[in-house]
């Protein structure tokens, strides 16, 4: 069993100071865990569990792992959570200070000359992430940073592959590449028609192939990336009172609706647009795979657009939904804004506004 550091197995250790801060980041892993991992349902923590066990210690995906080894690791994981339950998140060691462990800026000042990149934030349900890596690539869109991951050094349970932090994007391939890897994996079970299977057969995905999921990963990035610049025209739009009003929620309805409508404000505004001018089938399939839950209730103009896409329209049904989805979101956040105006019932003003019929297109 792996603890400590977060070191995995068959991996150099870090050198000199850069181990001290692998360490330090790691550390900061198992607190948020400690805090925060076991508040989820219990199939989600299990199957999280597992692939966590897998990245420590270096299996591949396609390597089974026993049932009763990856049970003696989560019960020592476990245990180490119970001795943490309390603890701060401490500082970083970077270039002879003490930097707090949410100042991103300031670590990666250091980190990404030489080849590293760290990553920090709030995600769902309050839960704080943290993650480091190694710098696969810099660039810049509309004065947006992205920093883009490879393998990583230290992660926490919950290993989100993109992130929006101030001006910044993270995208984490090597978390990516596990996501799809599991919707693959799980597809091929009973293999259903519908727009995963879509998804794959235009990426040519063959699990067998590891190049094939190579270029998945590298599709898929980009439109995480599109995504992030959809969150950050919408953020302008909504202004920061919206982070706040994230930041206040205790209870996941209200923030799993907020959530919800923000994206799809995001994704009309950048990511399906800049989809369909690019002419790119596979990942538009896997948005639409990925279109589930409370958002798949929100937007069903967007199921039938796609339907009809599929059956040859060229693309208007999609183009048309998503202009209107455009006026709607916007509407619809506006609305979440005012609804959520800091009062104590706050939340239960926005649970009962997202039953409302008139908010779905």
């Amino acid at each position: 069993m792996l603890e400590g550091n977060g070191n995995r197995m068959g991996e150099a250790a870090p050198a000199g100071g850069f181990a001290a801060l692998c360490a330090a980041v790691q550390a900061n892993c198992h607190v948020t865990d400690a805090r925060h991992a076991r508040n989820m349902t219990l199939c989600t923590y299990l199957l999280e569990m597992r692939e966590f066990c897998r990245w420590e210690r270096r299996a591949a995906l396609t390597a089974p792992l026993p049932r009763a080894d990856v049970g003696a690791w989560i019960a020592g994981r476990e245990a180490l959570w119970e001795t943490l339950e309390d603890a701060d998140y401490g500082p970083l060691p970077v270039a002879g200070e003490d930097v707090d462990p949410y100042d991103t800026s300031t670590v990666n000042r250091t980190l990404v000359p030489q080849g590293h990149v760290y990553g920090a934030g709030i995600g769902r349900f309050g839960k704080p992430q943290f993650f480091l890596g190694v710098l696969e690539r810099e660039e810049w869109r509309d004065g947006l940073r992205i920093l883009v991951a490879g393998r990583e050094l230290a992660r926490d349970l919950s290993a989100a592959p993109a992130a929006l932090r101030d001006d910044t994007v993270s995208i984490r391939l090597e978390s990516l590449a596990r996501v799809l890897w599991e919707r693959a994996e799980a597809w091929a079970l009973k293999r259903p028609d519908g727009a995963l299977k879509a998804a794959l057969d235009a990426h040519r995905f063959d699990p067998a192939d590891a190049a094939s999921l190579d270029r998945m990963v590298a599709a898929e990035a980009e439109t995480l990336i599109l995504h992030e610049l959809g969150e950050r025209a919408a953020g302008r739009t909504l202004g920061p009172g919206w982070e706040e009003m994230l930041a206040g929620f205790a209870r996941r309805r209200a923030e799993l609706f907020a959530r919800a409508v923000r994206d799809h404000l995001a994704d009309c505004l950048v990511t399906l647009p800049t989809l369909m001018e690019r002419d790119a089938p596979a990942p538009i399939h896997f948005w639409f795979a990925n279109l589930d839950g409370l958002r798949r209730e929100l937007f069903p103009r967007a199921i039938g657009a796609y339907e009809a896409w599929r059956g040859g329209d060229c693309g208007r049904a999609l183009r048309a939904a998503v202009a209107a989805g455009v006026d709607h979101w916007r509407r619809v956040c506006a609305n979440v804004l005012r609804v959520g105006d800091g009062s104590p019932d706050t939340e239960s003003a926005i649970e009962t506004f997202s039953l409302a019929p008139a908010l779905r297109l």
